[in-house]
């Protein structure tokens, strides 16, 4: 009877890992299916299926602009993001080590404000004036920066603490590297899983953001999440094809970034 259990006790782990699975498929699956059908509302399944929908979406030329524009604000705050804090997180790591502290609390802030506090004082600051960019890709950028920010420091962080980031420097200084050369031919290739992790959680974070999009740009620079909003009161098929060519382009992009770090390895 205990030479069972074990075999017992997998089964029924198993089984509650696939049970939790289907429960999180349902939706997704549910949304795929609206998406698909021709009409659906007093049957139980759609009375058939179509691709129209996608085709109307993917030929809309105001959803092109706005998945266009949600990539080029995110990617411009990735890169800021990159650029800022990797040489920051170096200095503190290896010039600073005490400084780690202070920089996990600094780097919560933009937690403890919400973003539609954060955006009314941003209207105010940046609404008028010489440094106006209410309603310009700029200020999404810069809110998008800080948003990414305790995504990026986290992680980054992380993976400089499973490196050992002096021993590898005195190593490779030993060896008749430079400060420089240290830190970009030694030490950056080591951080690319933390790096590809970081950018992955901050993308996906930010490619769904909604409350800074609508209050500081709005149409004026309509990105995917003001697109959807301003899209509800259309068709649902409509709408589920636009959640589903989301959520694809999203796991794609994922699939493909573990394929690259998996063939880097």
């Amino acid at each position: 009877m205990s030479r069972a259990e074990p075999g017992t006790t997998r089964l029924y782990h198993r089984l509650m890992v696939y049970l939790l699975f289907i429960i999180l498929l349902l939706p997704l699956a549910g949304t795929l299916l609206y998406s698909l059908a021709t009409s659906w509302s007093a049957s139980l399944l759609p009375s058939g299926l179509t691709f129209k929908w996608y085709v109307a979406l993917w030929s809309d030329p105001r959803f092109l602009a706005a998945f266009g524009q949600s990539l080029l604000v995110c990617v411009g705050a990735l890169l800021l993001s990159v650029l800022l804090i990797l040489p920051l997180l170096f200095v503190v790591h290896y010039h600073f080590p005490r400084l780690d502290a202070l920089m996990n609390i600094l780097i919560l802030l933009p937690f403890a404000v919400p973003p539609v506090v954060s955006s009314v004082g941003l209207l105010q600051l940046y609404g008028s004036g010489p440094m106006a960019m209410v309603g310009t890709p700029w200020i999404l950028i810069g809110c998008y920066f800080t948003v990414a920010l305790p995504f990026m420091y986290r992680a980054i962080t992380n993976n400089l603490q499973a490196i050992n980031l002096r021993d590898l420097m005195d190593a490779a200084q030993l060896l008749g590297a430079s400060t420089f050369q240290a830190a970009f031919l030694v030490v950056l290739p080591n951080l690319r899983k933390g790096l590809l992790v970081a950018l992955l959680l901050s993308f996906s974070f930010l490619f769904g953001e909604f409350v800074f999009a609508n209050l500081l740009v709005g149409t004026r620079y309509e990105t995917l999440q003001v697109y959807l909003n301003n899209m509800r009161n259309s068709s649902g098929h409509f709408n589920s094809a636009l959640v589903i060519s989301y959520f694809l382009f999203v796991l794609v992009l994922t699939w493909a970034a573990n394929r690259l770090n998996k063939d880097k390895s």
